[in-house]
């Protein structure tokens, strides 16, 4: 029998009179100040007022007349980007766009740039505003500012939504004094004139260099200034394609990460780390001193967190530390593994709370194993400290907290510590910690000589931070057309929060719904919803102390908890015998995630005719101001879940992908598409293959060719992506994690239905045996020897 299939939703032309009224914020007055300096500096002041009201970011209510309306949850009054962007306020004045004596336009970005893009797009910001093109604007990465404050973190996908508007209004201001300045001297109408490229034109043809009038357009007290944004009918840049700007420097070799920075004397250095997640030294290596002796080796030194060793080159640092006779003190989780830690989980579960007093009570319990961000680079940081100062360049989202943790450990001022701030590659909230900067200080202080140190990759997965292992359990209570109630809980080994960013969530959350509350409780609050009219809908977290490293790895809470409530969603569809994109969209809360979800329907073709074994599955999910659907078609047939790939993890294949979402004011397409690739492409790993597996109080996966992240033969060799660029939401949403929690969800649904297996565990093949070829690293020596027979794999 063909599949049911199930009638789009499409709305009907809506009129001007009902389209949603929000403020008009491009046509309203914004301060900002001419700052008193040479030549011309702009900075900008919004702190006095709200740029809208946070609560209309999805729109108005969906209507269903089944659906029993549950009260707005906090996230959906007061999100965690709300939170960043009202810590960033005091101090965007500090944010400076500058035009200096040769006419450049320059502007250093207090975020860190891990390869999702910001600095082409702000430099697009910029661009538009000035009348320029972005490739005349010349964005850096801000060395660390103390005065900044909360406004030099980059975490939680709010880079661009914190910083968007000051920025903007710096850049009109800008503008508008050269123009002043110009008008002044060709004794003209500033009416008149205009920008193009970096010079002032009049209607005549006469052009003057911005580096001419930088000096005349300046102040020599600060003065305030109101300006007029842009509107964005009349934008020419923003809302168009454009590629990286650093895109040609990456594939050629010429970008400069932290390890292709050249310092004199500086030392390659690799820690020697314990077989346990954190397990220490018991003293000194008894064959020290004949390690020193090794080619290459100038340094081997006791530091914090194991032992530290400088060579000439990155090799002899790695024959050097697997040279090392340790004895290690047991770890962290000695003599742990998963089985133990997911009993301590169950056993601190908070209780669920809404008696079934009519109807149908399903309930639903996951396990979400630990997971691993994988970035390109790995940790890396050079420190080089004499004379009482210290220059540090490292990737880093907090560099705030990187300079103060410098300072600590090298026992000499802040302003002693000059911190640069170097692209990355890759992060996935692994940078928002300074583990690397910590261990770089306390090696150049132990060697009194500079050091470039690089963690191995084997550490990297083995010690690194990882995504927390945690358990979420919910529990629905359904009536004959509709959902009562909707309990959502989740319990986690602690989440660990850089020091900078705890500090920002709780001078800020306390404005949430449900404020003083602890780091934690206030991120969960103002981060997790149920965007679903189900009645008495709660959603409780929990949280124990263990002996994991832990950080925000590509989203904290979003892609285990909408996992686990989209398959209940299936399951109470199934109860209520509906389909379950009707389901959803009779029942979803706001206009705008109906609009991604009915579009993704549509584009996927949902409910159309699938072979046995394979299935569609079907998910949203609402946060960073942005709204997400996708629909997957996932193979569970044999032939496909059994093929061979050497030594690879194959299972389940997702075929298909439609991934819809509404960004918000839409900046840059093209690297707005290619942010949620990668999260695509995360969420289908940790739906299926990409978790660590702890054993015996150490991680068993060491690298990537044993860590599943997906790869080539499970990318879906179909990827629709559909960025809406007509959103009624005036402000862009967030990118960098808004891919990953929605497709994790729809993954598991098409397993769910593929398979007629009620999932128990993430990632879905965990608990399968390792592929045939695996090879299980040693921990001691910690670094795996480099294999030397790749030529003979290069052609297989």
């Amino acid at each position: 029998m063909p599949a049911h299939r199930a009638p789009l939703l499409r709305p009907r032309p809506r009129s001007e009179d009902e389209a949603p009224h929000h403020k008009d914020v491009s046509r309203r007055k914004f301060l900002g100040y001419i700052i008193a300096a040479p030549t011309l500096v702009v900075a900008a002041e919004i702190g006095r007022q709200s740029l809208f009201d946070a609560g209309s970011a999805f729109g108005a209510p969906n209507a269903s007349a089944a659906a029993i309306p549950s009260p707005p949850q906090p996230a959906e009054l007061y999100e965690f980007v709300d939170s960043y962007r009202d810590a960033c306020r005091p101090t965007n004045g500090l944010l400076k766009v500058v035009v200096e004596r040769d006419g450049t336009v320059s502007f250093a970005l207090p975020r860190s740039d891990n390869g999702q893009g910001i600095m082409t797009s702000f430099a697009m910001i910029i661009a538009e505003e000035m009348g320029i093109e972005p490739e005349q604007v010349n964005v850096t990465l801000a060395d660390a500012r103390p005065e900044l404050v909360f406004n030099q973190l980059t975490g939680g996908s709010s880079a661009t939504y914190s910083i968007y508007s000051p920025v903007r209004v710096a850049a009109a201001i800008a503008k508008g004094a050269l123009l002043d300045a110009a008008a002044a001297q060709l004794g003209q109408d500033k009416r008149t004139l205009q920008t193009a490229g970096l010079t002032v034109v009049d209607t005549a043809g006469r052009a003057l260099p911005f580096g001419e009038l930088a000096e005349k357009a300046a102040s020599p007290v600060t003065k305030a200034v109101e300006v007029v944004l842009k509107e964005k009918n009349d934008f020419t840049i923003l809302g168009k394609s454009r590629g990286k700007d650093d895109a040609r420097a990456m594939v050629t070799g010429k970008k400069q990460f932290t390890m292709d920075i050249q310092v004199p004397d500086a030392l390659h250095t690799v820690i020697c780390r314990a077989p346990d997640l954190n397990g220490f030294p018991n003293g000194t290596p008894a064959n020290i001193d004949e390690v020193r002796g090794m080619p290459g080796v100038e340094a081997v030194e006791m530091i914090g967190n194991g032992i530290a060793v400088g060579a000439r080159t990155t090799g002899q640092a790695f024959d050097a530390v697997n040279a090392l006779q340790v004895d290690w003190a047991p770890g962290t989780l000695a003599g742990k593994s998963d089985a133990d830690v997911v009993s301590e989980l169950r056993a601190a579960e908070l209780p669920l709370a809404v008696p079934s007093v009519v109807g149908t009570t399903l309930e639903q319990s996951f396990v979400h194993h630990a997971r691993n961000g994988s970035a390109l680079e790995t940790n890396c940081a050079i420190v080089d400290f004499k004379d009482g100062k210290a220059e540090v360049w490292a990737p880093a989202k907090s560099p705030i907290a990187g300079q103060k943790i410098v300072a600590q450990k090298l026992g000499i001022p802040m302003n002693a510590v000059t911190f640069h701030v170097v692209p990355g590659g890759g992060s996935f909230g692994r940078r928002l910690f300074n583990d690397h900067v910590q261990e770089a200080s306390e090696a150049a202080k132990a060697f009194g000589r500079p050091v470039k140190l690089m963690w191995d990759r084997a550490n990297d997965c083995r010690q690194g931070r990882v995504k927390p292992l945690c358990t979420t359990r919910i529990r629905a209570v359904v009536t004959k057309d509709a959902v009562a109630s909707f309990e959502l809980r989740y319990t986690g080994t602690n989440m660990e929060v850089d020091e900078g960013f705890a500090e920002m969530i709780t001078s800020q959350a306390i404005k949430a719904p449900g404020g003083n509350l602890g780091i934690s409780e206030a991120f969960w609050n103002i981060s997790v919803t149920t965007p679903y009219n189900f009645g008495v809908n709660t959603a409780v977290m929990n949280e124990v102390e263990s002996g994991f490293n832990t950080g925000s790895t590509r989203n904290v809470y979003g892609p285990d908890t909408c996992t686990a409530r989209e398959v209940m969603v299936d399951r109470i569809a199934d109860q209520l015998g509906k389909d379950p994109y009707e389901f959803r969209a009779e029942f979803i809360k706001n206009a705008r995630l109906k609009k991604v979800l009915d579009r993704a329907a549509e584009e996927a073709d949902w409910g159309k005719s699938m072979e046995p074994g394979t299935a569609q599955g079907i998910a949203v999910h609402q946060e960073y101001k942005a709204a997400m659907a996708c629909v997957v078609e996932l193979d569970c047939r044999p032939e496909t879940v059994n093929r061979k790939v050497r030594s690879g993890r194959t299972g389940p294949r997702v075929t298909k992908v439609t991934f819809v979402v509404d960004p918000g004011l839409l900046l840059n397409p093209l690297g707005y598409e290619a942010q949620m690739m990668g999260g695509i492409n995360d969420g289908i790993g940790w739906a299926l293959t990409g978790g660590l597996h702890l054993k015996d109080g150490h991680f068993v996966e060491a690298s990537w060719d044993n860590f599943f992240y997906t790869r080539q033969w499970n990318t879906p060799p179909e990827m629709n992506i559909v960025v809406v660029d007509d959103s009624d939401f005036p402000d862009p949403g967030g990118a960098g994690e808004a891919g990953v929690p929605a497709t994790m969800a729809a993954v598991v649904c098409a397993w769910r239905k593929a398979t007629g297996k009620e999932p128990e565990y993430t990632p879905l093949l965990h608990e399968e045996p390792f592929p045939e070829g695996f090879t299980e690293y040693p921990t001691s020596p910690p670094i795996p020897e480099s294999p030397t027979d790749g030529l003979e794999y290069t052609y297989g």
